[in-house]
């Protein structure tokens, strides 16, 4: 995924690090686990608009999009009574644009996932409430009922769907992310990782990855590091203070980033990709629900019609994001194998 595919830029009176210090002292001010305002971009008029208080992520764009009755029916009579579909994004601690963060009214979840889930409670006509968490609390808040279906940048895994059931909506590349004066490239080639640091995500599909290829390391006698932090913007201090070598992330989140810094002394470069599902499948990211919750389906459905009618499409290049494109959504799909998992 080449990195010019992300043109959003902050407003220009914003540098890159004011601007990721804006979005996390309003995303500390809304707590571990909050709902935020829900109404921007909903379908209440037959309408979603995506992109809406982006800060210059997306363009904002206007789609029609109206309830199918028959999705509708095939919902858990719960929900379908209930009249609402609760939608689950982690943008805390400090928000990871574009896929999920507080947009420029400093309240308002924004980001491609949000918006992508307020696209699907349209379809199965439903009033979308955005629920914002950490990621730990993400799966939490499945686990618990509090949240119906995550919308997260969740990676469909085999060892995931011990508990939950998927509907994938999106690729899953994975990027590293290195100063633009770094002449380390992957290649494709885990060997290449031996004496660097590497900074990763908790918890995180990526870290799964990472934490194999070191076991692999250390049995030939080589060292490779692994470094977590709290947030996003710690981990870019880290890697302009030269405390790590390489970021492993969510490869929409680093092109993003290194269009943010290009023309500042903290510019970065995308050095190798790498499949969210390991070396020999096709990643996928996926609405998440709780297993046997009944929900993958219906939304799995719901996405198709979208991508049927045009919205999907319009959809990722709202937010830069057409060459993820998936042809259709399937309900748990074959995902990162459990012995890479």
């Amino acid at each position: 995924m080449p990195t010019s595919r992300l043109p959003g830029r902050f407003p220009r009176h914003l540098t890159a690090v004011a601007a990721v210090a804006s979005l996390a002292l309003s995303l500390a001010a809304c707590g571990g686990d909050s709902d935020a305002a829900t109404t921007a971009g909903s379908a209440a008029d037959g309408t979603v608009t995506v992109g809406r208080l982006s800060n210059g992520a997306a363009r904002q764009t206007t789609l029609k999009v109206s309830e199918v009755k028959a999705l509708n029916a095939e919902l858990p009579a719960a929900i379908r009574e209930r009249g609402k579909l609760v939608i689950g994004v982690s943008a805390l601690p400090s928000g990871s644009p574009p896929l999920a963060y507080v947009g420029s009214d400093q309240k308002t979840l924004t980001g491609s996932e949000a918006d992508l889930g307020r696209l699907v409670a349209a379809v199965l006509g439903l009033e979308p409430e955005v629920r914002n968490s950490t990621w730990e609390n993400l799966f939490v808040g499945v686990d618990s009922g509090k949240v119906d279906v995550a919308f997260s940048n969740v990676t469909d895994t085999e060892e995931r769907k011990k508990k939950y059931e998927f509907a994938s909506y999106r690729k899953d590349n994975l990027g590293f992310e290195v100063a633009r004066k770094s002449t380390w490239n992957f290649g494709g080639d885990y060997e290449k990782l031996a004496g660097r640091t590497v900074a990763v995500g908790s918890g995180t599909n990526q870290e799964k990855i990472l934490l194999e290829w070191q076991a692999k390391l250390a049995k030939e006698g080589k060292k490779l590091t692994v470094k977590r932090y709290p947030d996003l913007n710690s981990t870019y201090l880290a890697l302009a203070g030269g405390r790590i070598d390489i970021y492993f992330g969510p490869n929409p989140d680093i092109a993003y980033h290194t269009r943010q810094v290009a023309a500042t002394p903290r510019a970065t470069r995308t050095a190798g990709e790498f499949s969210g599902a390991g070396a020999s499948l096709q990643g996928l990211i996926a609405a998440t629900a709780k297993k046997d919750s009944k929900l993958a389906k219906p939304v799995a459905d719901a996405l198709n019609h979208l991508i049927d009618h045009g919205q999907y499409a319009k959809w990722l290049a709202a937010w830069n994001l057409s060459d993820e494109a998936v042809a259709k959504s399937e309900v748990n799909p074959p995902g990162l194998p459990l012995d890479n998992s």
